[in-house]
């Protein structure tokens, strides 16, 4: 199985930290994000890795190279402007799986994670996509998605639990190849498509209790490193 760390975005919300600096790069106790991504898929022999880069890229080419120092290989997916998720995976697909059933993961290069991915589940032949979903942290304290067993469900009863994406997750290949012909090279948000995969229960879930930061501040950069 191959795996996609998504590093293109321009990190607004961390200026000025990401006016020199790609945010997948920023550090927490001295390493960077996106190498805690790299030696965990690694630990679970997951060593093919695509990543997709925009803004600085070259400093992302120039720290990972080929990924031999981390003991895998790493492919890049150059974006010419970051091209939001679901546009950058689109544009890497061919990189990424060759049959509309293969699988493979993708994690946000700009959160903190301990997830084990020797955990993640099997996705099952009649589902698209398999999400890792976390407890509402503050700053998303409405929440993303619910559950209903193990299937994800949007935000429909407000007496049931919330739960906020993790920017991990399994997806096939068809998922995205839907969509292909017209968001190829096309920015293109995530959201849209996994609400609409949950409307249509083709998007199972579960809830991790692993470490999680989504480092979009200053504020929560600090405070990790403080930890």
């Amino acid at each position: 199985m191959k795996a996609m760390i998504l590093a293109a975005g321009r990190g607004e919300r961390m200026r000025p930290l990401t006016d020199t600096c790609p945010k997948p790069l920023l550090k927490v106790n001295g390493i960077p994000l996106i190498e805690y991504h790299i030696k965990n898929l690694a630990a679970a022999g997951i060593t093919d890795i695509v990543i997709n880069h925009a803004w600085l890229g070259q400093k992302l080419v120039d720290y990972l190279a080929d990924g031999k120092q981390f003991s895998v290989n790493i492919t890049y997916s150059e974006e010419p402007v970051a091209l939001e998720t679901a546009g950058g995976i689109i544009k890497a697909l061919p990189l990424l799986a060759n049959n509309e059933q293969d699988t493979f993961i993708v994690v946000n290069g700009d959160v903190y994670c301990d997830y084990n991915f020797n955990d993640l589940p099997k996705l099952a032949s009649e589902f698209d996509a398999h999400l890792l979903l976390v407890r509402n942290p503050e700053h998303n304290a409405k929440g993303d998605f619910q559950l209903a067993g193990n299937k994800l469900i949007n935000l429909i009863d407000n007496q049931q639990t919330t739960y906020t994406f993790s920017g991990i997750a399994l997806y096939k290949k068809r998922f995205f190849s839907q969509n292909v012909a017209e968001e190829l090279h096309s920015v293109a948000p995530l959201a849209p498509m996994l609400k609409a995969g949950a409307q249509t229960g083709k998007i199972t879930a579960n809830v991790i209790d692993n470490a999680w930061t989504d480092v979009g501040t200053p504020e929560r950069l600090a405070q990790l490193n403080q930890n």
